[in-house]
């Protein structure tokens, strides 16, 4: 998979704990500043919540112009007929099932935290792995030290597209790109915001002028 078939620079990692709007009305704003690519994450949620809010969120995104996936959750994936899955990094081994059930056009992607795991997530056919954590992070806590963008340069050379996670800002978005991630991901960056659309919209200006073709 090349960068240019992700939906875009940015993936837009949801927590509606984390934001004083409600969850709908926060990606609704990322996709006002310019976001196309969402993560549904918010796996607390009992199955009936998370479906209906699911279906919202689905709802905004094509509205948008945009892709939803669906975190953890093959089935509920499958059922609203989002645009792709996000494994965990336990699941590995549902890449191959994940890419039969949504079949070709669906994006899977995988969490890593090591380059092992990325070389997994590559030799199984994920089209897109989230490393993580670049930067020391509040969102991420739990998953050891930040790995720093150096990582990201060592997970690129598998030549799986990375996507940086963990601690990820304007400021330090271009150390990112500059060690080879394709894209990069923010949850409290953008749950967080006082304006979620600014915030979207000064993160995308970090990006290089036709990166993924309607970036400016």
């Amino acid at each position: 998979m090349s960068a240019l078939s992700l939906p875009g620079p940015l993936l837009v990692v949801t927590d509606r704990l984390g934001s004083d709007r409600s969850l709908a009305d926060t990606v609704a704003a990322c996709l006002d500043g310019g976001a196309r690519w969402v993560w549904f994450r918010d796996r607390d949620l009992d199955p009936a919540e998370r479906r209906r809010l699911g279906a919202t969120l689905l709802g905004l995104t094509r509205a948008a112009g945009a892709r939803l996936t669906i975190g953890g959750d093959l089935d509920l994936a499958a059922e609203l007929g989002a645009d792709g899955v996000h494994l965990g990094g336990g699941q590995h081994d549902r890449i191959a099932a994940a890419r039969a059930r949504l079949g070709p056009a669906a994006l899977v992607g995988v969490s890593a935290h090591t380059l092992a795991e990325v070389a997994r997530a590559a030799f199984e056919g994920a089209d897109y792995a989230t490393l993580s954590p670049i930067f020391a992070s509040a969102s991420k806590p739990g998953y050891g030290p930040a790995l720093g963008p150096d990582a990201i340069r060592d997970a690129a050379a598998t030549g799986l597209p990375i996507v940086a996670l963990g601690g990820v800002s304007a400021e330090t978005l271009d150390a990112c790109l500059a060690a080879g991630a394709k894209a990069v991901a923010v949850m409290g960056g953008l749950m967080r915001a006082p304006d979620p659309a600014v915030a979207t919209r000064r993160l995308l200006g970090r990006f290089p002028v036709n990166r993924f073709g309607d970036v400016a």
